[in-house]
């Protein structure tokens, strides 16, 4: 693990960090301004969300690191749990 990665989790308890994660599914759609992206991880059943300014490449197929923590949002009465993602770096 790099040293940037290590820092973030050491100062944010509840942030999880994966590595060599294999991208199942990438999804991009806009969002007001933003670019709201949302990656599926082989063997994992929760989506990981994070937003970009611009599209950016497709990542179905990579291999990436993760550093994320849990969330969830609450959409007709029905609770909803993702993964933020802070920071991603391709493999």
């Amino acid at each position: 693990m790099n040293t940037d990665a290590n820092k973030l989790l050491k100062k944010h308890q509840q942030l999880n960090q994966t590595e060599m994660a294999k991208v199942t599914s990438h999804v991009q759609r806009n969002q007001d301004d933003w670019v709201l992206n949302t990656l599926m991880i082989d063997g994992c059943d929760v989506p990981f969300r994070y937003k970009r300014k611009k599209r950016y490449k497709n990542l179905t197929g990579q291999r990436v690191n993760l550093t994320y923590y849990p969330s969830s949002e609450i959409i007709a009465d029905i609770d909803f749990e993702f993964m933020k993602v802070v920071r991603i770096k391709i493999t």
